[in-house]
């Protein structure tokens, strides 16, 4: 009797495996059709070519601190301020029916957003 119990504990065990599985890919694949909306894509986006426009700047002018700001420096600003608005968007369509790859797509465009800003607070630009 005892070992009827174990073989059905694993045969359990084995089956939530399966489930857990599935789960995961299950979130993979929606993972994946939420990061292909333009609201989920965009900011991060956004923030590299912002990031790539400070360091395209550092690497033909060097680090240098003038009076007026260029038109590099609008263009940044403008890039990370235009993302505001996209990734509310986001969060308040997306975040109460996909909780959880929202707050995933909702990760990368924070993490995306401070890889922008850092050159610019590292180099006091």
């Amino acid at each position: 009797m005892l070992i009827v119990c174990f073989y059905h504990q694993d045969e359990c065990s084995y089956s939530n495996a399966n489930v857990v599985m599935k789960s995961k890919e299950d979130i993979m694949t929606s993972m994946n059709a939420t990061l292909r909306r333009p609201s989920a894509y965009l900011p991060i986006a956004m923030s590299l070519v912002a990031l790539a426009l400070v360091l395209g700047y550092v690497a033909i002018f060097c680090v240098t601190h003038e009076a007026d700001e260029g038109a590099a420096a609008h263009i940044w600003q403008l890039l990370m301020v235009l993302q505001v608005p996209i990734i509310a968007f986001f969060a308040i369509k997306y975040f109460p029916q996909q909780p959880r790859q929202a707050l995933l797509v909702l990760a990368l465009q924070i993490v995306a957003a401070l890889a922008a800003c850092a050159p610019v607070f590292f180099l006091k630009l």
